[in-house]
């Protein structure tokens, strides 16, 4: 992956004293520093793993009647004083920052009345769900480590939320040989550059360049072309797989799970209806470290109880994967062009063991989740061994299958 670990990866344990980091007097900046992160850290487990591992998709226009409690799984009231809380101030973006790009993309689909439309779906959707959580109401967010305060004067964290993922695929991919389209098309690259000009005129983020600032770059292309010009900012991504080591760290950033795409699995813990020993569907051919996904396809795809096909992001294609992963013992997961891919989540809540195939990766919520009771970790050397990542499988006890998919499920809930 990177200089940042190991070349083969050991998961970290849980941290169970997360959250007493709140209660803690901020005796230093640099305490104060690592009190906000934690608190941004334990928001996103709030905001996000919940909402991915139980999705719901708004309107964009469309806050208030949504934006109730049951939908973000916040937790009754845990604290009497909102002293030790983070003051989070989140920036009233222009909206070409925000609901114009879902605005931009929905016209690039065809629609004739974009203002209704509604932020679509796909792995890269964090930024919708924190946008969509800190525009409620105060007195919807009761458990939240976080307070949003209007007065930024107030605040320990300023969130950018601008949606940098949808922005990358507003224009659509246009097949070989097609008619140019005659509409205007949309320019991330500009959406970038505009996204910095209109930061470099913010007081707040002139101070300090940033450094107390928040901004999501999930797909690991957001922000490609200024992420130099913002990388003294806390970012939120998926993995360091296109990070250099001088834009990005765990010292400061914090890494956020994908939204899982295919349908929850909704039976009990159990192996009778999984006659599949190990499932994958997905792009074959990728770049970087995804280039042993062809490799494993040589290896794995005439072996018995294993199904390893190539798929594309298409309805039918999530439609197969589901039936796949929700009838299959374990799930393949090898990197995708960067050292993660979405199908981790995808199994997760399937109850499908994923096997991570991917050397240095980094997970999201490391010292808050304990990786090791959910997954099966092997390195690509091991993994491309004629026959042994079969036999290893299949010495897997009944046992300790339903062991793994009890703990995957206590995740799903959280």
């Amino acid at each position: 992956m990177s200089e940042r670990s190991s070349k083969i990866r050991k998961p970290k344990s849980p941290n169970r004293n997360a959250i007493a980091q709140f209660s803690m007097a901020r005796k230093s900046s640099l305490l104060k520093q690592t009190i906000v992160l934690s608190a941004f850290s334990i928001l996103a487990i709030y905001a996000l793993l919940n909402t991915f591992f139980n999705p719901t998709i708004f309107p964009s226009s469309l806050f208030a009647e949504h934006h109730s409690r049951d939908n973000f799984g916040f937790p009754g009231e845990v604290a009497k004083s909102d002293v030790n809380k983070v003051k989070i101030f989140m920036y009233d973006l222009p909206k070409k920052f925000t609901t114009g790009i879902i605005e931009q993309h929905a016209l690039a689909r065809g629609s004739k009345d974009a203002s209704q439309a509604k932020y679509p779906g796909h792995q890269h959707m964090g930024e919708w769900h924190l946008f969509s959580d800190l525009n409620r109401p105060e007195r919807d967010r009761i458990g939240s480590p976080l307070i949003k305060v209007d007065d930024p004067d107030e605040a320990d964290l300023f969130y950018v939320p601008v949606f940098s993922s949808l922005s990358l695929i507003v224009n659509p991919i246009r097949p070989a040989g097609a008619e140019p389209v005659s509409v205007p098309q949309y320019s991330d690259e500009d959406m970038q550059e505009q996204l910095v000009k209109w930061l470099e005129k913010q007081v707040y983020w002139r101070r300090n360049r940033g450094r107390d600032h928040v901004i999501i770059a999930g797909d690991p292309n957001a922000l490609y072309r200024v992420l130099d010009k913002v990388k003294s900012a806390i970012l939120l991504l998926s993995d360091f797989g296109r990070v250099r080591p001088d834009q990005g760290s765990l010292v400061k950033d914090v890494i956020i799970p994908y939204a899982h795409r295919i349908n929850t699995y909704n039976g009990d813990i159990g192996v009778k209806d999984r006659k599949t020993l190990l499932f994958f569907m997905g792009n074959r051919y990728r770049k970087d470290g995804g280039k042993i996904r062809d490799l494993l396809f040589q290896m794995l795809e005439n072996e018995e109880d294993v199904i390893i096909k190539h798929g594309t992001q298409s309805r039918e294609s999530r439609r197969a994967a589901s039936r796949g992963m929700h009838t299959s013992k374990f799930c393949l997961n090898p990197a995708g062009d960067t050292p993660s891919a979405c199908r981790l989540f995808d199994a997760i809540v399937s109850l499908c063991v994923p096997v991570i195939v991917s050397d240095g990766i980094e997970l999201p919520f490391e010292y808050n989740i304990d990786y090791t009771k959910i997954a099966i970790f092997v390195g690509t050397t091991a993994s491309l061994k004629p026959g042994y990542l079969v036999k290893m499988l299949r010495k897997i006890t009944t046992k300790r299958i339903l062991e793994y998919q009890k703990e995957l499920k206590e995740v799903m809930t959280i």
